[in-house]
């Protein structure tokens, strides 16, 4: 006798269901130190970590680009009857924002957009972050070690994201090396260093 098949849940539920891209293993990662309340997914594609964070109790305001993805995304949160995340169509490279919000993220988005774009983009995660929140940023660096791919038109270099957070409790930052979802010619999933940052706002 065959057993039943047990029930999806846990943190790879929506990718199990709708096969989507597990949520990233940075904002799985940080999850035990967040205060769960409201939280700004910047570039959420079709939603892998807002449906996780609502999953963990998190009220998610997410933005993105492309509706495609944002469709993807309001059809699953109507199959599964969520409530709590709101989406909306934004260009980062022309977004000003304000607001108050206990974690602010961007995973693997940053190189996507312009150059001049970055430096308001930060400082309008900070400005619009509480007291003692987080911010998380993953994006793809240019380092000679390890070129980023040529389309990309923006990528950090050493040091520099870190320094927009020397004012910040740095909870996490790294510069190693990872791969793309993308492929080379070859088949081969593209490696280059990406700049982790986990950082907490200070409460003075």
């Amino acid at each position: 006798m065959t057993q039943p098949t047990a029930p999806l849940s846990g943190e790879n539920y929506f990718a199990e269901t709708y096969g989507l891209t597990p949520p990233h293993s940075e904002v799985v990662a940080a999850l035990p130190q967040l205060n769960v309340g409201k939280a700004l997914d910047l570039g959420c594609g079709v939603g892998r970590n807002t449906l996780f964070l609502n999953q963990h109790g998190f009220d998610v305001t997410a933005w993105d680009h492309n509706p495609q993805s944002l469709a993807r995304l309001q059809d699953i949160i109507a199959q599964e009857n969520l409530s709590g995340i709101h989406t909306e169509q934004r260009d980062l490279n022309n977004t000003r924002f304000n607001g108050g919000f206990n974690f602010v993220l961007s995973t693997v988005v940053m190189m996507f957009l312009q150059p001049q774009t970055i430096p308001q983009l930060i400082a309008d995660m900070q400005a619009c972050t509480v007291r003692d929140g987080f911010n998380l940023i993953v994006a793809a660096m240019n380092t000679d070690d390890m070129p980023c791919p040529a389309d990309f038109s923006f990528a950090f270099r050493s040091g520099e994201l870190s320094h927009y957070y020397r004012n910040w409790h740095i909870v996490k930052y790294n510069e190693h090396p990872g791969q793309l979802h993308r492929k080379d010619e070859n088949g081969n999933r593209i490696t280059c260093r990406f700049a982790t940052l986990l950082a907490q706002k200070a409460s003075y």
